[in-house]
């Protein structure tokens, strides 16, 4: 009798289903994250034209435009309520573009080149380490400590290597090509950004700051020096700024050991075989 009901014409609504039940809702996609995350994504792709064409200034300033895009999507998407899992893909593959391909080709275009096998090595061991570092973070999203990052961000490992080559640029020095030890500290810098992205260190988040709990009045007066630093010299101000950080998750996890106290950022460990090798 349901089936005879089903099968009548008389019983189905314009849509060919049952009276009375709802059609599944169609998912849709939020505009206003999506577009931020679009525009860190061309930002990437913008700063390897650029260094394509010999303009290493303009090449830093997208990567840095496009880590600050990329601070903005996640909040914006989450004050909007406008998170989905079509934004989380589409966020970690961007990522992957401006934060990992993209400043390791401009550093390689810079100053990798001329040194042979030594110069692609070092930027495929960064787009390696950041690739290996975004996969670990989706699958670790739900069991590290919220206060920090295990490895350093793709973000920061990007800064530190495109705020050297700002620096250097502002200088005069275009290529370090035309200098044997500059190209060898490119190489020292790309390759302790590349693996420092999958070490176990524990690098603060900032997410305390920058949620809705309040903070020191303090806290907004460093901010407001912090800013009134940058504007002076931005190159060497955010490349030294990005370097202290860079070594900040190093310095935590040796005071930690130091203390005796748990240095893992990993609130919650498990058993699963396919998880072994990503937890400390």
């Amino acid at each position: 009798m349901l089936i005879r009901m089903i099968d009548d014409p008389k019983h189905a609504d314009d849509d060919g289903l049952p009276s009375g039940q709802v059609p599944p809702r169609r998912r849709g996609i939020y505009v206003l994250p999506n577009a931020i995350t679009l525009a860190a994504l061309f930002s990437g792709f913008y700063g390897i034209v650029m260094a394509m064409n010999g303009r290493f200034e303009l090449a830093c300033i997208a990567i840095f435009c496009a880590a600050v895009l990329d601070s903005l999507d996640g909040r914006v998407a989450r004050m909007t309520n406008a998170q989905s899992a079509f934004g989380e893909q589409m966020d970690s593959l961007c990522d992957m573009v401006s934060f990992g391909a993209a400043p390791a080709l401009i550093v390689y275009i810079w100053g990798l080149k001329d040194l042979g096998r030594w110069g692609w090595v070092a930027a495929f061991v960064y787009i390696a380490g950041a690739a290996l570092r975004l996969a670990r973070f989706n699958v670790n999203i739900a069991v590290v400590d919220k206060r920090f990052f295990q490895g350093l961000p793709s973000p920061a490992a990007a800064a530190m290597v495109m705020g050297l080559i700002w620096v250097m640029d502002d200088a005069g020095l275009k290529a370090a090509s035309r200098t044997d030890w500059l190209a060898w500290v490119a190489f020292a810098v790309t390759l302790f950004a590349g693996l420092s992205m999958v070490t176990n260190a524990p690098f603060y988040s900032f997410k305390v700051v920058g949620g809705r709990r309040t903070v020191p009045f303090v806290v907004l007066v460093a901010i407001v020096l912090v800013i009134a630093l940058v504007a002076l010299d931005p190159p060497r101000v955010l490349f030294a700024i990005f370097c202290a950080y860079g070594l900040s998750g190093y310095a935590v996890y040796g005071w930690r050991k130091y203390t005796g106290k748990r240095a893992s950022v990993i609130a919650i460990s498990t058993d699963e075989p396919e998880e072994k090798g990503l937890h400390p």
